[in-house]
């Protein structure tokens, strides 16, 4: 599992680096090799020629240039007891209207305490900036200044224009020329007086964010490393947002998020910078003292171009291929070899290469009949089958023998129900399997039987018929898991790429079962509970929907 993690983060970190691009390009190539690849790029110093890089800097007298024209606006500023982490859920923050002249004020008072040395804003000049009426006129920003952000204050906004509060301010930013062809749906303003940090989380539209002063750093994660983030609940209204708390995260609770950062990059943004951050990937920011920044929102291609009726489709193609992802995660086929070699190296074939006499003891368990002869057919089966296919042989007998024979011991001597019978090996099996599986190294029945080639496994399921038919059927109908369903299903396809159509495989293989159809229902039933198992984890990886049940590993 460790190797396949490292592989596969290599894989990554060769395919997704974020690029650095010194000029900006054009309009068509940002579309055709940036955004078309849903990658973030960075764009050295492609916002240096706006009016506010040199007019909006704090340290240039920018500040009293904003108190000017946008001082008796009032915005709607984030206030949170979580500072200087700002989660976005609203039960963690609360939005209150705020003067735009008195945030200016608290950052103007920042700045001199940093020059001078003291780093220190004493409450009573805080509540002075804020100039409070009254005791009954405080309003909540006045006792928590340090616990304020204006986050996403709208310069422009398309789809609701009753919400743009500073929008006098639209002159002196200039929209990048690789984004002159895009409908954007909304453009705002970020600023705050000390250092603050964004939770983790992504946007349903393509962002381009742009420092205008200050630094910030953001560490991205693509949308393929969402089940490590822990998504909220989709029906939730802060959806978009991880549940991990990365400043002190429990792995208890949250398991995957540990191997998290190994999915991670980390990009430094300077004034001047600015950042694609494509639709879907998550970010966490931090901004450093006295970061001003604005952000460019719009819709991307795939999004604008899906049509309403198909949406159901859409959902239903994209939930079945993570289906698939999730199957496949549990069953590793490119594992499949070194399985087989690691089963070849540790087998050990009983009794000088025979079958226990356990087996014996087994089929009288299932059959209730004596098996007369049956040394001597065991004798030929075994000079037929190679060493792997015997030992596996003998490890799915005894295992059946083992349950079975547990059962009868369990099982009141008064007691002659066919039914209660098979109840009490289906519950020694659950003894073996640990509980609720959802993991091939938890299953000794699909362990056994995924380590074995197509050829093999043909072999030894052919001798169980011939030689063991009751215990076959035992195993089947009582002893198969969800997870052994699946294998077994994944062997009959392997098989059917090697076997003609004149192999009389699964004629002889159902044949020998009492009830065929039962046998079927069995294996076919336990292979949509292994789906469906696979289906509830997809819900709970990303959407956040715990439906409870197995939960797959790292």
């Amino acid at each position: 599992m460790v190797s396949n993690r490292i592989s596969v983060r290599i894989a990554m970190e060769e395919s997704l680096q974020i690029q650095r691009l010194e000029e900006a390009p054009s309009a068509r190539n940002f579309e055709s090799r940036i955004e078309s690849t849903n990658f973030p790029a960075v764009f050295n110093g492609c916002v240096k020629d706006w009016k506010a890089f040199s007019k909006w800097n704090p340290s240039n007298g920018g500040l009293d240039y904003l108190q000017e024209r946008v001082g008796l606006c009032v915005v709607e500023a984030m206030l949170s007891s979580s500072a200087p982490v700002f989660y976005g859920d609203l039960r963690s923050h609360e939005r209150v209207p705020l003067p735009f002249s008195a945030f200016i004020g608290l950052c103007k008072q920042r700045m001199r305490h940093s020059e001078d040395g003291s780093g220190v804003c004493f409450e009573s000049e805080q509540r002075a900036l804020l100039e409070p009426v009254s005791e009954y006129d405080r309003k909540p920003y006045e006792d928590a200044t340090q616990q304020i952000y204006l986050a996403q204050v709208p310069i422009i906004n398309t789809e609701n224009e009753e919400r743009v509060q500073l929008e006098s301010l639209r002159e002196d930013i200039q929209m990048p020329v690789f984004l002159e062809d895009k409908v954007l749906a909304s453009t705002n303003l970020w600023m705050n007086n000390a250092q603050a940090r964004s939770s983790t989380h992504y946007d349903p539209h393509h962002n381009l964010l742009c420092i205008v002063s200050g630094c910030k750093q953001v560490v991205l994660w693509p949308p393929s490393a969402s089940a490590m983030l822990y998504p909220m609940p989709i029906y939730g209204e802060a959806s978009n947002h991880s549940s991990v708390p990365l400043e002190n995260p429990d792995f208890s609770n949250y398991p995957r998020a540990q191997c998290l950062m190994e999915y991670s990059q980390k990009v430094i943004l300077h004034a001047g910078d600015a950042l694609f951050i494509p639709e879907g990937w998550f970010h966490q920011v931090d901004s450093d003292d006295l970061t001003i920044a604005v952000n460019f929102w719009w819709q991307s291609n795939i999004v604008s171009n899906m049509s309403e009726h198909m949406d159901a489709y859409y959902l239903r193609i994209i939930l079945r291929r993570l289906t698939d992802k999730e199957m496949n995660r549990v069953l590793p086929k490119s594992s499949l070899a070194e399985m087989e070699n690691k089963k070849k190296h540790t087998c050990v074939v009983l009794n000088n290469g025979g079958v226990d006499q356990n087996d014996n003891d087994l089929d009288q368990a299932c059959e209730r009949k004596d098996l007369k002869g049956k040394e001597l057919e065991q004798r030929t089966m075994s000079h037929e089958l190679e060493p792997l296919a015997i030992h596996a042989l003998h490890e799915l007998v005894s295992l059946v023998h083992h349950c079975v024979n547990a059962a009868e011991l369990r099982r009141p001597v008064q007691s002659t129900s066919t039914t209660d019978s098979a109840a009490s090996v289906k519950d020694e099996f659950t003894k073996v399997v640990r509980a609720n599986s959802f993991s091939l190294e938890d299953d000794p029945v699909a362990k056994i039987i995924w380590a074995l080639q197509p050829c093999t496994f043909r072999n030894v399921f052919l001798a169980m018929v011939k030689n063991f038919p009751r215990t076959l059927e035992a195993l089947i109908l009582h002893l198969l898991s969800p997870v052994g369903a699946e294998v077994f299903t994944c062997k009959f396809e392997e098989m059917d790429q090697q076997i003609t159509e004149e192999d009389r495989f699964y004629q002889v293989f159902y044949g020998a079962f009492d009830d065929q159809f039962a046998a079927m229902d069995a294996i076919l039933n336990g292979k949509e509970l292994f789906a469906l198992q696979a289906y509830k984890n997809v819900l709970d990886k990303y959407l956040g929907v715990d439906w409870g049940g197995p939960k797959p590993g790292v």
